[in-house]
């Protein structure tokens, strides 16, 4: 007889070993109040305990704040560990699979001589090492030796209008998909700056073909409307996507009854050492074809409970990943804009580039990419 079990909502939260803390949260606390008892330790025969307190405790509420202080879900000694590692890390990250190339002579030797060195110290790039190797022509995301994953754009539905009855409907039926799958998806919830100056431009140019003067009136207000929602308000839109990702080698712990089994654990283990080994076509060809089975499984089981699950083409998967990588970009991205690999041979509408071959001497040839 079969039954429900409610599932808490605090899966992903950390063990407590000790007094409601955790494992890191002990050792932290620990170290800390060792490091401090052997350094009174080491002074109480010349130090009085006032001078010593002085230090103590500032030192001791540091490391209390860190360990127990959070900010948006995260413990503050993680987020200090994230400050320090993007401080200390390259500045400048450009995509240069094939390493860094120094700057052509046209260009380096119209640096200031004096600020060469500390310009170059500054802005010395760094390549930028990203999860997905690319997109291929049928939206799916090379992830390396990591495998292959497919982005899926999918539809809302209001839930609390339903009865309770269509409720429970609801949750069986996308319970039934969390139960039959075999590999990690992520439920991303993206919310993104709104542009309605395409819209605005349209409403504009189409209002003097309207039949009615009327109609025409209405539009150009609407348009006006618009324009002041924009300027006086933040627009945002929201975007649900679906991320399935599927491995390059199948193994038998992938399989719901054997995901478990001491077989499992053993391929596990040996999944570090076989990501150095090269990947043949075969093997990639047949995880993609393991991802093309799922996304249809995704779409037939979300279909039961009235979500519409659309595959995203290279252009629009390509676009979620650049504004997730720089959410804040002026300039929005598109399937249109110039990849990290591709030649930019001609100049943008109204500019014009300098010739970097006007100043070089007569027997240095212009250096090609």
């Amino acid at each position: 007889m079969s039954h429900n079990i409610r599932i808490p909502s605090n899966v992903d939260r950390e063990d407590r070993v000790l007094a409601n803390f955790t494992a890191r949260q002990v050792l932290i606390l620990s170290v800390t109040g060792l490091l401090l008892y052997s350094l009174w330790s080491v002074t109480r025969s010349f130090v009085p305990l006032a001078g010593y307190l002085v230090v103590a405790i500032p030192l001791g509420a540091t490391a209390a704040t860190l360990v127990l202080g959070r900010r948006d879900g995260l413990p503050l000694d993680r987020l200090l560990l994230a400050a320090l590692r993007q401080r200390l890390g390259p500045r400048h990250r450009v995509a240069a699979p094939e390493g860094i190339r120094p700057a052509p002579t046209w260009l380096s030797s119209r640096t200031d001589g004096e600020h060469a060195a500390d310009s170059a110290a500054d802005i010395a790039p760094a390549p930028l090492r990203l999860p997905a190797d690319g997109v291929t022509e049928a939206g799916v995301v090379d992830l390396g030796l990591d495998g292959v994953a497919a982005i899926l754009a999918v539809s809302t539905i209001n839930f609390q209008l339903r009865t309770p009855a269509e409720q429970e409907g609801l949750v069986a039926s996308f319970a039934r998909y969390l139960h039959s799958l075999t590999a990690p998806i992520q439920v991303l919830i993206r919310t993104a700056r709104l542009d309605l100056s395409g819209q605005i431009a349209e409403l504009r140019e189409n209002a003097g073909g309207l039949p009615h003067p009327a109609l025409e009136h209405a539009a150009r207000e609407h348009a006006d409307y618009l324009t002041q929602l924009g300027t006086t308000t933040t627009l945002l839109r929201r975007q649900v996507l679906l991320v399935v990702r599927e491995p390059l080698r199948s193994t038998p712990g992938s399989d719901a009854l054997t995901r478990h089994s001491p077989l499992a654990a053993i391929l596990a283990k040996r999944k570090t050492r076989n990501r150095a080994e090269p990947v043949s076509e075969a093997t990639r060809q047949a995880a993609e074809s393991r991802l093309a089975r799922r996304l249809a499984e995704a779409s037939e089981m979300l279909a039961a409970t009235g979500l519409a699950v659309t595959p995203l083409d290279a252009g629009a998967a390509t676009a979620v990943l650049a504004a997730c990588c720089k959410p804040d970009s002026l300039i929005p991205p598109s399937a249109e804009l110039g990849g990290a690999d591709e030649v930019i041979t001609t100049a943008p509408t109204g500019d014009t580039w300098p010739d970097p071959a006007a100043d070089q001497p007569a027997h240095e040839g212009r250096e090609h990419p």
